[in-house]
C-alpha cells in the first residue's frame, strides 16, 4: 500500500472516531465516513460519508460536517500527531443509495417478467 493510501485510511479511522464520538451534536449521529480519497501533495483530503436519514437531515447532517471541519481537522492533526493536517472537504457518499436502487430496480423487473436471474443458454 503506497503512503498516500496510508495515510487516507488512517485518516477515514481518525475522522470516524472524532465524528462518532468527539462532535457532540445529534444530526451527525447517523453518519459513516465510508473512504477517505488524499491529494498527492496530501494537502486535501475528501472524506465520503454515508448518511442515514430524509434528504434534509441528511442535508442538515452535511452542513454541520462542514462547519465543524476545522474542529475535526484539529482533532485528527492532535491524535494523530501531525504537523500539518489535510483540508478535510466532506461529500456525501452515494454508492450504497445507488445499489440499492439498482436492486430494486432489477427486482421490480424481475416481477413482471421482463429480467430473469438466470441467463438462457445457448445450445
Amino acid at each position: 500500500m503506497r503512503r498516500p493510501e496510508k495515510f487516507a485510511e488512517a485518516l477515514r479511522e481518525e475522522i470516524a472516531e472524532v465524528v462518532g464520538f468527539e462532535l457532540n451534536d445529534p444530526r451527525v449521529t447517523s453518519v459513516t465516513v465510508t473512504e477517505v480519497v488524499v491529494a498527492g501533495d496530501l494537502r486535501d483530503a475528501k472524506v465520503f460519508v454515508f448518511i442515514l436519514g430524509t434528504d434534509q437531515e441528511v442535508n442538515d447532517a452535511l452542513k454541520t460536517l462542514r462547519n465543524a471541519s476545522g474542529f475535526v481537522r484539529q482533532q485528527v492533526a492532535m491524535n494523530l500527531n501531525l504537523r500539518h493536517a489535510p483540508h478535510l472537504h466532506f461529500v456525501r457518499d452515494t454508492a450504497e443509495e445507488n445499489a440499492s436502487r439498482i436492486g430494486e430496480i432489477l427486482d421490480d423487473l424481475q416481477r413482471k417478467g421482463e429480467f430473469d436471474k438466470e441467463p438462457e443458454s445457448e445450445d
